[in-house]
């Protein structure tokens, strides 16, 4: 029997260590090291000699084809626009999410649709590992969602040499594995789910995809704080990672892109959890626009840009007095410390205390904004509600807000303020720097350089 060697590394930023220790030094994390055990197999001679295996090619970069690598579609428009285009041979896509939110449900409608596009035949052939549930939890979803899922091959293992041995034989393009934390290998001393585990196998399946051009999706779980559970090294052998997110006590989930090594970075998908499975939203912005016909004080309206299109929602605040000695400040679908730093914008360069205000915002639907075009939006809110006084109902808002009180100019404004020309808004607060040159149709564009600027737009 090889020895194997014990090391120690760091989930959140992958630092490895000796031996054990409570805080990581690199990312100053605490009690995330944990045991990693490495099989050493016995070198061979031509490995004692220092050389293994035959020399690498050498290209020229002027010799490498820069033809577009074929996509295989998923079936849904949503899902292939957070994919780059869909699906590219030989790619490694990792799909986390909350338990509940959709994660099965929409990889087994995508392999039945794969399925169902060839008829069976087999050149496009689709693999489902399960490692969770049994098969026929697996056969009883599909009928369940009415899926044309008969000729889905379904596996159940969790053993990752019979993973991949299967695979082999059946040479499916596009394989599922669910999930990355119940599969294992039998050479590593440890529990499934561990740290050592889930790199290893990881990497093997990974090192299969590449070998034969199989598309390989991971399903991952998350920790409680909303993180890809397992090693951080994790995210750096994958090519594209996506999060399924969405609250239970709402039907719509938003599919995020946070790495794509084919595509474009935070592109956002929308779909609607029903009793067919998932649907995919067209237009986003319809939904989380469904507004009330009184509109109440601390609500307006932006437009954030997620990947390659703009998106309108709604930011609602509440500013009350506080009935006790510290304030609270809870924001959903934001940044919590850039509410802190915004408020102390408002009350340097606005002339407004809120000091001893309770301060809530929350972001309509779900969706978390991650850009800093909501600055200005969400400061017009918090006035609005502190001073109980409506915004227009046609009104829309979107600019970044500096520490010195100025409106700095965000990415794609004319794109978003047409945008939401289409949806019937016919008044737009817009960085100085944003206003178009040429008027817009039915469009009332107030530029401001400001803050002071923007109060003065709303009194």
């Amino acid at each position: 029997m090889a020895k194997s060697k014990i090391a120690f590394v760091c989930d959140e930023c992958g630092a490895d260590y000796s031996k054990w220790q409570g805080q990581c030094s690199e990312c100053g994390v605490w009690n995330r090291v944990r045991e990693l055990r490495l099989s050493s197999a016995k070198p061979t001679q031509q490995q004692r000699s220092g050389y293994a295996g035959e020399p690498g090619k050498v290209s020229s970069l002027a010799d490498i084809n820069l033809e577009a690598l074929p996509r295989v579609s998923s079936g849904m428009v949503e899902f292939d626009r957070v994919l780059g285009g869909g699906f590219v041979a030989g790619s490694v896509v990792l799909v986390g999410g909350h338990p509940g939110a959709g994660k099965s449900t929409l990889l087994l409608q995508t392999l039945c649709y794969l399925q169902a596009q060839q008829g069976g035949q087999g050149s496009l052939g689709a693999l489902y590992v399960t490692g969770e549930e049994s098969l026929q939890q697996v056969a009883l979803r599909a009928k369940r969602l009415a899926l044309n899922g008969d000729q889905l091959k379904l596996l159940s293992a969790t053993a990752v040499d019979e993973i991949i041995a299967v695979a082999e034989r059946e040479k499916p393009k596009v394989m599922v594995v669910d999930s990355i934390q119940v599969v294992h290998q039998a050479d590593i001393q440890s529990a499934p789910g561990s740290v050592s585990q889930v790199r290893e196998s990881a990497a093997s399946l990974t090192r299969f995809a590449k070998q034969s051009g199989t598309v390989l999706i991971l399903v991952g779980h998350v920790t409680k704080d909303g993180s890809l559970a397992g090693p951080k090294v994790l995210e750096h052998i994958i090519d594209c990672s996506i999060m399924l997110e969405g609250s239970h006590d709402s039907r719509f989930r938003t599919l995020r892109g946070s790495k794509n090594r084919f595509g474009a970075v935070n592109e956002l998908g929308v779909f609607a959890m029903t009793e067919q499975g998932m649907k995919e939203v067209a237009n986003p912005s319809s939904i989380f626009l469904q507004r009330s016909e009184n509109i109440a004080s601390g609500s307006v309206v932006i437009v954030i840009w997620e990947g390659t299109r703009p998106l309108l929602v709604e930011i609602q605040a509440l500013v009350d007095s506080s009935s006790s000695g510290h304030p609270r400040r809870v924001a959903v679908g934001l940044d919590q410390n850039r509410l802190a730093m915004l408020l102390a914008v408002l009350h340097r360069h606005g002339g407004l205390m809120v000091g001893d205000q309770d301060v809530f915002v929350n972001v309509v639907g779900g969706v978390k904004i991650v850009e800093t075009s909501a600055d200005l939006a969400l400061l017009l809110a918090m006035v609005s509600s502190l001073r109980d006084r409506p915004l227009p109902r046609d009104l829309v808002v979107f600019g970044e807000v500096g520490l010195a009180g100025e409106i700095r100019p965000v990415p794609s404004g004319q794109e978003r303020i047409r945008e939401a020309a289409k949806h019937g808004f016919r008044r737009a607060i817009v960085p100085y720097n944003n206003a178009p040159k040429e008027s817009i149709k039915n469009m009332d564009i107030v530029p401001v350089k400001m803050l002071s600027d923007a109060l003065d737009a709303v009194d």
